[in-house]
């Protein structure tokens, strides 16, 4: 199955990390999420504090400017829009 997810992740532009930082926000849907969450849920412990945000710009890039929801001081939230973008870029595996 992830062979299958991978490549439409890609075409969009996404890195790996991405797709993990994408995955932590899709599975916790309507919950906010702060940095230091997303990265330690997604794996991303050992790279710059700010690689999470990185992220979050090429996921707005790919899922949409109105995606990704930031809450000032809390964190981030997929859209309802946002969520349904990343269940089908990401597939039945989320």
């Amino acid at each position: 199955m992830a062979s299958e997810t991978v490549p439409d992740c890609q075409q969009h532009g996404l890195s790996p990390t991405d797709i993990a930082v994408l995955r932590v926000l899709a599975n916790s849907a309507h919950k906010v999420m702060s940095r230091e969450t997303i990265s330690r849920i997604a794996g991303l412990e050992t790279d710059s504090a700010r690689r999470a945000d990185s992220s979050l710009v090429a996921l707005r890039r790919a899922l949409g400017p109105d995606s990704i929801t930031t809450v000032r001081r809390r964190g981030w939230v997929l859209t309802e829009s946002g969520l349904q973008a990343a269940n089908e870029l990401l597939g039945p595996q989320v």
